[in-house]
């Protein structure tokens, strides 16, 4: 039987009609009252950059659970210091305060990102049934474009964890054709409040499992991460730090969170000499065709 839709769902004719409302911050924070770890929901009109707001609230002893949500992100910021923009209420541009320690050691912290992506694909395919894959590290993708992305950094002894999700944006306000948006991808609801609240939950209970378990993948969170993985079990070139380019086909991410690459030897310095497996712990990775 199927499920009927989701508060502020509309059908794909009305799309192109539709307005782009404001989130409603005191409905959200009641929505999500007791939902660990999740203390304070605020949502601005704009500011430069959430991830930038929130490390510094860290930095000055902020407790965790601090969700961040701005309207018009104008200095937004992904991975490799890439700058992007979108129209105002057209997505959604949080970052949120997390504190791992000292239950999870912080060699085990490099998790956070893929697992904020575990969270972010499943809340997104439950709320708005699209098919979503991760692009490792921290890309979210349907049909192997951009949906949404995700920016991990230390600030101190927290993790900041800032999320952007394209949710009404047209196709002649995307940045780049490599990107989409769930309107365009036909999305059962384009409601933000239904979105954020599901996104939130979802990265909610992923964190406390994770954190429970002391940080360890091998509870669940590895499995999770490489069955959502389009990366993995395809053919990759990866732009090393430093230059160096290695290309070969992605079979595995390590206890570590690193992408195992199956190689025949890479090109430029610091590059293996000859074939066999090297796990990446960072690089700019291209799905080969």
């Amino acid at each position: 039987m199927p499920e009927p839709d989701p508060p502020g769902a509309r059908p794909p004719s009305a799309w192109s009609d539709l307005a782009r409302p404001p989130l409603r911050e005191r409905a959200l924070a009641r929505a999500l009252e007791g939902d660990e770890p999740w203390r304070r929901v605020r949502v601005v009109a704009a500011t430069g950059s959430t991830n930038a707001d929130v490390a510094e609230r860290a930095r000055a002893g902020e407790a965790e659970g601090l969700v961040l949500v701005a309207e018009h992100q104008t200095a937004g910021r992904g991975r490799l210091d890439r700058t992007w923009t979108a129209p105002p209420r057209s997505g959604l541009t949080l970052s949120v305060l997390l504190r791992p320690g000292p239950g999870v050691p912080v060699a085990r912290w490099g998790w956070v990102p893929l697992l904020a992506g575990v969270a972010v694909a499943h809340a997104v395919t439950r709320a708005a049934r699209v098919d979503v894959r991760l692009k490792w590290p921290n890309d979210v993708q349907v049909g192997g474009r951009k949906v949404a992305g995700l920016l991990a950094e230390r600030a101190g002894d927290a993790v900041v964890v800032g999320i952007g999700l394209n949710v009404s944006l047209t196709a002649q306000e995307l940045p780049s054709d490599a990107a989409t948006s769930l309107a365009m991808e036909g999305a059962r609801t384009l409601d933000r409040d239904t979105l954020l609240r599901a996104l939130l939950r979802e990265l909610g209970r992923t964190y406390r499992g994770w954190r429970l378990s002391g940080g360890d993948p091998a509870a669940g969170l590895r499995d999770a991460y490489v069955e959502r993985c389009a990366t993995v079990g395809r053919r990759v070139r990866v732009l090393l730090p430093g230059g160096a380019v290695l290309e070969g086909e992605a079979v595995d991410v390590d206890a570590d969170g690193r992408l195992v690459v199956a190689h025949g030897g890479g090109d430029g310095p610091g590059a293996p000499d000859g074939p066999g497996l090297q796990a990446v712990a960072a690089g700019d990775v291209v799905h080969v065709r």
